[in-house]
């Protein structure tokens, strides 16, 4: 099925790894020219130097970027309007979480968890949406997590901010929804990488006791849970992102889509 994405400009957040990364994979092989927004700007260089040996033939650039920084993403969103000279796509992905007791948390973590995870997207958001406003079109895809739909256990305060990219996009759906600007949420389940070895020390991956779902063991353990009887992958996620944020799915706002093999339905 043709995704008309070929010449479409899109921002990915977070997208020097992980689910970040294969999202940015997926719409350059669909022909988008992408902006890569990660505060590791060697690990965003390497996912554009994969997407051209993979064949893609859009403009591919990497920003060096904190998305808890306001003026860093005003910043980069002027220079990817300088060199793409519109913006089709954005996809927030940057995220993270330290899961543990909510009571045996710092107020310091509370703050960079809510920075990282919400204001981040406030940030993205604010600082994008006029341009697709202007222009009378615009695709918004954030990643949220079914943590901030049902709450999740030592994640207390990583849930509460992903409850808040969802309630933000259905607010904002309805504000631009005039201009032909969609925004959609994609709430992953737990999704495991591909080949632990290669995701970097740095990633959310590795949070707290993530680490423990790499064994087999544990992968077979919890993958009981879900109705598919296994785990997401990156690519799983990527293709309803991609999907979302393409002209395919132009009558769809303010949704919020589960990728979680069933782990939760609602």
């Amino acid at each position: 099925m043709e995704l008309t994405l070929s010449g479409k400009n899109a921002i990915v957040t977070g997208g020097g790894s992980n689910i970040g990364r294969s999202i940015a994979l997926t719409l350059a092989e669909e022909g988008a020219n992408i902006a890569l927004f990660d505060i590791d700007e060697v690990a965003a260089l390497g996912v554009i130097q994969e997407a051209k040996e993979a064949g893609a033939v859009g403009n591919l650039a990497a920003f060096a970027t904190d998305l808890t920084d306001r003026q860093q993403v005003e910043a980069s969103v002027g220079r990817v309007v300088e060199k793409f000279e519109q913006i089709d796509i954005l996809i927030n992905c940057a995220g993270g979480d330290q899961a543990g007791p909510f009571l045996d948390q710092p107020p310091e973590l509370h703050r960079k968890l809510v920075d990282l995870n919400y204001m981040s997207v406030v940030h993205c958001m604010h600082t994008v949406l006029p341009h697709m406003v202007e222009r009378g079109y615009g695709r918004v895809v954030s990643l949220a997590s079914d943590a901030g739909r049902m709450g999740e256990y030592h994640e207390a305060v990583y849930s509460g901010a992903k409850a808040g990219v969802i309630a933000l996009t259905k607010s904002l759906a309805r504000e631009v929804g005039r201009h032909d600007v969609t925004l959609n949420v994609v709430c992953p389940g737990l999704t495991i990488p591909e080949d632990p070895e290669a995701v970097p020390e740095t990633s959310m991956l590795w949070a707290g006791d993530a680490i423990d779902f790499w064994t087999p063991e544990r992968r077979a353990s919890a993958s009981r849970r879900y109705a598919l009887r296994r785990l997401g992958t990156a690519q799983d996620v990527a293709n309803v992102v991609v999907f979302l944020a393409s002209d395919r799915c132009n009558f769809v706002t303010g949704q919020t889509w589960s990728v979680s093999g069933g782990y939760t339905m609602m």
